[in-house]
């Protein structure tokens, strides 16, 4: 009996069990530049139940399951690199609950962070935690996502209250509770949060809401030298400035920006901040900028944040032909400016075509390479960097990846910050998922 056969008997369904060649393709690749692996058949679950009799049947035959959310990822996290099933979640987006005098939400993993924080702007609140993508709120989950407005409210790992985890043998396990905190036992919803789907198949969270600000400023404050940039930044988180956004943006970055959006910012590095309440203390700690400007306009903030989150659109246009990759380390705060100089002296070395833009509130910096699809030695420098970047990285106190996660791309570097602790890790796989069917190859492999 063919695989889809066999599932079709466990769903009943011809609509979830699906084999055509466009969703194949569109289930085996993410945003990464990985090579694509088709997985063997594409199923779309509608709740828990199916969920679980599904990895139940895959964990009895031997199945790999690789979990699928918006396929926004950046390391190959949902490659099915040995075929089996792609779990698509993508029907499992319902807003269960919306608890505004709690602050929290009950969703299923499929709802996208938009689709949640247009529901919960009606009662005046919002989910905070923003990777730029439109990303399910699972796939979010399960690579502990974070981005631009980490400095101020943390990623999905301090955000998320409860899962409800779909484990390999068919049972399911609900982790946390609502309550704001909890000492009771380990905390396996942090262990959960960040595993990639090679512990269990998350399918339900609670999040955490807040309330939307009062007053918000958007502020670009240019300045002449980097160090003097990165200066601020760390002067703002160390004061306490209440910084929800803290982006820096090399000049390189702002030239392409510049070209693609019409716009006219100054191509020196430039952070883009966006501050809870009045400016005064942002202006203060800027004091070496050569260009400030402040908004409280709803429509030129949201003019500014459309800026930094094309980005990537920007240096695709300007690179026809080329392709990119996308990588990040992340460094103690202080140590952001020789991190980045390290970065930019190797890429002027090398001849490499790149742009470079740090979450400077937290000293996670990502290096957006444009390559050449079918030029090896340029492939081969970019690698090279990367690698001297992590050993930098690693050198200063900081870890190989601050949001991207491990999946394909980083087992290695984190043999190297973690080797230690891999023996651990393959024990809490083993013990989980004995038979090996989820997400195999990512993450830790024996």
């Amino acid at each position: 009996m063919s695989l889809r056969a066999a599932l079709l008997e466990v769903l009943r369904d011809e609509r979830r069990v699906v084999d055509g060649d466009s969703v194949l393709d569109q289930h085996g690749r993410d945003l990464s530049l990985h090579a694509p692996r088709r997985p063997d058949v594409v199923v779309f679950p509608e709740s828990t139940d199916e969920v679980a009799r599904l990895l139940a049947f895959a964990s009895a035959e031997g199945v790999p399951v690789v979990p699928f959310g918006a396929g926004t990822s950046l390391e190959g996290h949902v490659i099915p690199i040995a075929g089996g099933i792609s779990l698509s979640l993508a029907r499992m987006n319902r807003l269960l609950t919306l608890r505004a005098d709690e602050l929290n939400a009950t969703v299923q993993p499929g709802l996208t962070r938009l689709a949640l924080n247009a529901a919960a702007g009606e009662q005046g609140l919002f989910f905070p935690v923003d990777p730029g993508a439109d990303a399910s709120l699972g796939g979010m989950a399960a690579t502990n996502a974070s981005g631009t407005t980490t400095v101020r409210y943390g990623g999905m790992r301090r955000n998320v209250l409860a899962l409800e985890v779909a484990l390999a043998d068919g049972s399911t396990v609900r982790t946390g509770t609502r309550a704001a905190k909890s000492s009771a036992g380990y905390d396996l919803t942090s262990l959960f949060v960040g595993s990639e789907g090679t512990l269990g198949v998350v399918t339900e969270l609670t999040v955490r809401l807040y309330g939307i600000p009062e007053r918000v400023l958007a502020v670009r404050a240019s300045f002449a030298d980097l160090d003097d940039a990165c200066e601020a930044a760390a002067a703002l988180v160390a004061a306490g400035v209440p910084v929800a956004r803290l982006e820096l943006l090399d000049g390189p970055t702002l030239g392409a920006v510049n070209a693609y959006k019409g716009t006219r910012f100054a191509e020196a590095p430039t952070l883009f901040v966006e501050v809870e309440g009045d400016d005064a203390d942002v202006r203060g700690l800027c004091g070496a900028a050569v260009v400030y400007e402040s908004d409280a306009d709803p429509t030129g903030r949201s003019r500014l944040w459309e800026a930094r989150h094309h980005v990537l659109f920007a240096l695709l246009a300007a690179a026809p032909g080329k392709v990119h990759k996308s990588t990040d380390v992340c460094v103690p705060v202080p140590a952001l400016a020789d991190a980045i100089r390290h970065a930019r002296a190797g890429l002027d070395a090398g001849g490499l075509e790149a742009s470079i833009v740090a979450h400077a509130g937290d000293g996670n910096y990502h290096v957006l390479f444009m390559l050449d699809p079918a030029d090896a030695e340029e492939r081969r420098r970019v690698e090279q960097l990367n690698a001297e970047m992590v050993e930098w990285a690693l050198a200063h106190g900081g870890t190989c990846t601050g949001e991207h996660g491990i999946g394909l791309g980083k087992l290695e570097y984190l043999a190297r910050e973690h080797g230690d602790l891999l023996p651990i890790m393959r024990g809490i796989k083993r013990l989980l998922d004995p038979a090996g069917i989820l997400n195999p190859g990512k993450v830790v492999v024996e």
